[in-house]
């Protein structure tokens, strides 16, 4: 917000009898340009915040799934045959006993399984077996969309 205040005087500065009087105008231009650029850095840099483990997906034509409020659990599966619960390593026999406590009293949360293209279907199998067997029912498979 500004204003502006007029010079009521009749002569120009103080030699002619005029009074200066302040502009209160506030310039927003600089702020205008440096909120633009952060709104630019944001909205680039918001989609690399998605994926921890970097891995090749299958392409697939599946429709993708209805997120939910709740942010569901990832698991994924690289080339070595490596799990990852988010980007944090872990051993197959202690998958069921990690994921336990942090499914208690959310039964509708989902698990998403990213497996790399390169790894057997056996060894994909055997997670989801695992998680079933725990009794873990919403279980999805992720790809990329073709």
């Amino acid at each position: 917000m500004g204003a502006s205040l007029s010079n009521k005087s009749r002569g120009r500065g103080r030699k002619a009898g005029g009074h200066y009087r302040p502009i209160a105008e506030i310039n927003v231009t600089p702020m205008v340009d440096v909120m633009l650029v952060l709104l630019i850095i944001f909205m680039v840099s918001a989609p690399l915040l998605t994926a921890g483990v970097p891995i090749d997906l299958p392409n697939s034509k599946a429709k993708s799934l209805q997120e939910h409020n709740n942010k569901p659990i990832e698991i994924t599966l690289d080339k070595d045959g490596e799990i990852y619960i988010s980007e944090t390593k872990i051993k197959k026999v202690a998958l069921v006993s990690i994921l336990k406590p942090m499914m208690e009293g959310d039964e509708e949360r989902r698990i998403y399984v990213r497996g790399d293209q390169e790894i057997s279907y056996g060894a994909i199998m055997e997670v989801l077996g695992l998680l079933n067997a725990a009794g873990f029912r919403k279980v999805a498979l992720i790809s990329k969309p073709k």
